[in-house]
């Protein structure tokens, strides 16, 4: 029997076998299948919420982190200067990455055990019975497994972005955390950006009136990276994610909107439609290479996701989400955040303003709007922040409120339902952009508690005493 490619493409995102595959062989006829969450939720109750959930105490937190390529180095520096943390464990596949982390560590409090050499060594690292935390900056592949793998070991797990790649993982993230009341954090650094905090604080507090519309993107030239075999991704993994066509890394622009909307805390994502541009650059850019370097004649036979993607949400309440990405043309940076409500408007890139109507406000203005909406944690840590440094402050800013919560047994900011529901844009925009932009449903990974889950809290409450060593 023949291979059917549609039936392998669903396959291969964890979309087969959950109603999106019928008998009719039109593109149209067989979105009507939808929705596939139907069909899907009716066979899953949530075992327990894990939104809101307040875990033990930790009073210093044991942490293993696994993954010392691009991101992992980053964290260990950061994470050595706070208090309340003892770094136990580092682990990479090659040995020298795990060395130069430790030479990192030297004169500090931290003497980790290295793991490397084994593309399981990781397991090894989780199995240990001294650790509190997994803190994951693997390549994309890798996230769900360990994460799980961590979680069924007893441990929290923090894991880089997305945390899932396919419907399959992002479910189970969420029936593993629920399994083991053990947190799954996904950690988008953007949720702690400045900028992002402040609107999100203006929002609680009335000052866009009803927020209608929120916008959010990732558009960051980074064609050269992924084609740079010597100082790149490992085994050129970045460039291997781009043979698949949708939003890949929404995230960053979708995180904060989404906080801002209280979804999976008061409304929910309905359905999605997905359109990306041809590719015009990335294939080409591998036929190029290929004629004086065989190394790239594999990749030269690919086809690859278009250069602009724009994925469009409906959510349960009405409201609107746009998100974007584009890695591979050349313009401006832009993680794009728009919040547009009934009263006001905010936009971020390409510098932060706000609006209550047709003109800026000026820079006067934006001071006393910053003195008036600058969030607690920014008071607290935004300076300490800026000096530690990770993309201006806003990475030492997620992961020191990560801590301070494990520490205060406090909820997680974003918790395993996000993890999951931000990561589905991926194969869920995958499906969408193959079939013309037809629209798909989005999972409710809550089980409902949407409908009754306490928004985010942007206050210190019951915490806020975790030191940083500077």
């Amino acid at each position: 029997m023949k291979n059917n490619p549609r039936r392998e493409f669903l396959k291969s995102t964890g979309l087969f076998g959950l109603g999106l595959v019928g008998a009719g062989s039109a593109l149209a006829q067989e979105s009507k299948i939808l929705p596939f969450e139907a069909q899907y939720g009716k066979q899953r109750n949530q075992a327990f919420n894990m939104s809101g959930y307040t875990a033990p105490k930790i009073d210093t937190v044991r942490v293993g982190i696994v993954g010392l390529g691009m991101r992992g180095p980053g964290a260990v520096d950061r994470l050595s200067k706070i208090q309340g943390v003892e770094i136990k464990a580092l682990c990479d596949l090659l040995p020298d990455r795990v060395e130069k982390a430790k030479e990192m560590l030297k004169g500090t409090p931290h003497q980790p055990i290295s793991y490397s050499g084994n593309v399981y060594s990781w397991k090894e690292m989780c199995d240990r019975e001294d650790l509190d935390l997994i803190y994951i900056a693997t390549p994309w592949e890798w996230h769900t497994p360990m994460a799980v793998y961590a979680m069924e070991a007893g441990k929290h797990a923090a894991v880089e972005v997305p945390a899932a790649r396919t419907l399959d993982e992002c479910w189970q993230l969420v029936e593993t955390s629920e399994r083991t009341k053990k947190h799954c954090m996904q950690l988008e650094n953007c949720c702690y950006d400045f900028f992002e905090l402040m609107t999100l604080k203006m929002a609680r507090e009335g000052f866009f009136g009803e927020v209608v519309h929120v916008e959010g993107a990732y558009i960051h030239d980074l064609l050269w990276l992924n084609f740079d075999k010597d100082k790149g991704y490992q085994n050129m993994w970045r460039l291997r994610e781009n043979y698949r066509d949708g939003n890949l890394y929404p995230t960053h622009g979708l995180g904060p909107v989404c906080q801002i909307l209280n979804i999976n805390r008061g409304d929910q994502m309905d359905y999605l439609t997905s359109l990306s541009s041809n590719d015009f650059q990335m294939k080409k850019k591998a036929e190029e290479l290929a004629q004086e370097d065989l190394f790239w004649a594999e990749f030269a036979s690919k086809n690859y996701r278009g250069n602009m993607n724009t994925t469009m949400v409906k959510t349960k309440h009405g409201k609107s989400i746009m998100i974007q990405h584009d890695v591979t043309s050349p313009r401006p940076y832009s993680r794009l955040h728009v919040v547009s409500g009934t009263e006001g408007y905010a936009q971020k890139y390409p510098q932060p303003r706000v609006s209550k109507g047709h003109a800026w406000m000026k820079e006067e203005e934006m001071k006393e709007l910053e003195k008036k909406y600058t969030p607690e944690i920014v008071q607290k840590v935004g300076e300490l922040a800026k000096k530690v440094g990770g993309h201006g402050g806003m990475d030492f800013m997620m992961d020191w409120r990560l801590i301070d919560c494990l520490r205060n047994g406090l909820p997680l900011d974003q918790d395993v339902y996000d993890a999951a529901l931000w990561s589905c844009i991926s194969p869920l925009s995958e499906w969408s952009v193959a079939n013309r932009s037809n629209s798909i449903d989005v999972p409710d990974f809550t089980g409902g508690s949407w409908k009754t889950n306490e928004p985010v809290k942007i206050t210190l409450e019951g915490g806020g005493n975790t030191q940083v060593r500077v």
